[in-house]
Protein backbone atom coordinates (compact mmCIF):
# COMPACT_ATOMS: atom_id res chain seq x y z
CA UNK A 1 0.00 0.00 0.00
CA UNK A 2 1.16 3.51 -0.59
CA UNK A 3 0.63 6.90 0.24
CA UNK A 4 0.48 9.57 -2.55
CA UNK A 5 -0.31 13.05 -1.88
CA UNK A 6 -2.51 15.16 -4.72
CA UNK A 7 -2.28 19.06 -4.22
CA UNK A 8 -5.37 21.06 -6.20
CA UNK A 9 -5.74 24.74 -5.73
CA UNK A 10 -8.98 26.45 -6.57
CA UNK A 11 -8.80 29.88 -8.22
CA UNK A 12 -8.60 33.05 -6.42
CA UNK A 13 -11.57 33.97 -4.58
CA UNK A 14 -13.25 30.94 -4.61
CA UNK A 15 -13.17 27.96 -1.54
CA UNK A 16 -13.85 24.53 -1.59
CA UNK A 17 -17.61 22.67 -1.20
CA UNK A 18 -18.20 22.35 2.36
CA UNK A 19 -18.83 18.57 1.59
CA UNK A 20 -15.75 18.29 -0.24
CA UNK A 21 -14.57 14.88 1.71
CA UNK A 22 -17.92 13.15 0.68
CA UNK A 23 -17.64 14.69 -3.05
CA UNK A 24 -14.09 13.01 -3.16
CA UNK A 25 -14.99 9.45 -1.44
CA UNK A 26 -18.37 9.03 -3.63
CA UNK A 27 -16.49 9.37 -6.60
CA UNK A 28 -14.05 6.85 -5.94
CA UNK A 29 -14.33 3.34 -7.82
CA UNK A 30 -13.32 0.16 -6.73
CA UNK A 31 -10.76 -0.24 -9.68
CA UNK A 32 -8.95 2.47 -8.64
CA UNK A 33 -7.54 0.60 -6.09
CA UNK A 34 -8.13 3.00 -2.52
CA UNK A 35 -8.41 1.98 0.81
CA UNK A 36 -8.55 5.18 2.09
CA UNK A 37 -8.76 8.87 1.14
CA UNK A 38 -7.26 12.02 3.78
CA UNK A 39 -8.31 15.54 3.17
CA UNK A 40 -5.86 18.34 4.24
CA UNK A 41 -6.91 22.04 3.86
CA UNK A 42 -4.47 24.10 3.57
CA UNK A 43 -6.29 27.16 2.89
CA UNK A 44 -10.01 27.56 2.00
CA UNK A 45 -8.98 27.38 -1.21
CA UNK A 46 -6.02 24.62 -0.90
CA UNK A 47 -7.01 20.70 -0.55
CA UNK A 48 -4.23 18.33 -0.22
CA UNK A 49 -6.12 14.40 -0.69
CA UNK A 50 -3.72 11.66 0.60
CA UNK A 51 -4.82 8.04 -1.04
CA UNK A 52 -3.81 4.91 0.52
CA UNK A 53 -3.57 2.70 -2.51
CA UNK A 54 -2.93 -0.57 -3.63
CA UNK A 55 -0.57 -1.01 -6.11
CA UNK A 56 2.10 -3.00 -7.84
CA UNK A 57 5.02 -0.54 -7.07
CA UNK A 58 5.59 3.26 -6.39
CA UNK A 59 5.15 4.89 -10.02
CA UNK A 60 1.76 2.60 -10.42
CA UNK A 61 0.48 4.27 -7.48
CA UNK A 62 1.35 7.75 -8.76
CA UNK A 63 -0.19 6.77 -11.81
CA UNK A 64 -3.45 5.71 -9.96
CA UNK A 65 -4.01 8.72 -7.88
CA UNK A 66 -3.03 10.96 -10.72
CA UNK A 67 -6.19 9.34 -12.90
CA UNK A 68 -8.28 9.53 -9.78
CA UNK A 69 -7.83 13.26 -10.00
CA UNK A 70 -8.19 13.77 -13.20
CA UNK A 71 -11.28 12.07 -13.04
CA UNK A 72 -12.47 14.25 -9.92
CA UNK A 73 -11.74 17.59 -12.11
CA UNK A 74 -13.69 16.15 -14.74
CA UNK A 75 -16.87 14.79 -13.00
CA UNK A 76 -17.73 16.44 -9.75
CA UNK A 77 -18.86 20.02 -10.92
CA UNK A 78 -18.01 21.36 -7.27
CA UNK A 79 -14.39 20.66 -8.27
CA UNK A 80 -14.25 21.57 -11.65
CA UNK A 81 -12.90 25.27 -11.39
CA UNK A 82 -9.62 23.37 -9.59
CA UNK A 83 -6.25 22.95 -10.92
CA UNK A 84 -4.09 19.78 -9.93
CA UNK A 85 -0.69 21.44 -8.63
CA UNK A 86 1.46 18.22 -7.91
CA UNK A 87 0.72 14.52 -7.37
CA UNK A 88 3.50 12.05 -5.84
CA UNK A 89 4.34 10.25 -2.84
CA UNK A 90 5.54 12.58 0.45
CA UNK A 91 8.98 12.11 1.63
CA UNK A 92 9.36 10.94 5.06
CA UNK A 93 12.73 12.87 6.26
CA UNK A 94 12.85 11.50 9.62
CA UNK A 95 13.16 7.79 7.97
CA UNK A 96 16.37 9.05 6.93
CA UNK A 97 17.83 11.02 9.57
CA UNK A 98 20.54 9.41 11.72
CA UNK A 99 20.03 7.73 14.67
CA UNK A 100 21.74 9.06 17.75
CA UNK A 101 22.79 6.33 20.53
CA UNK A 102 22.75 3.36 18.23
Amino acid sequence: MYLVHAHLELPPHEELPQDVRALVRSAIVPRDRVEHVALHTASPSELTLGFYLLAEGLDEAEERALRVCRRLLRDVRELAAARLTGVGVPLMPQAFAPRTGD
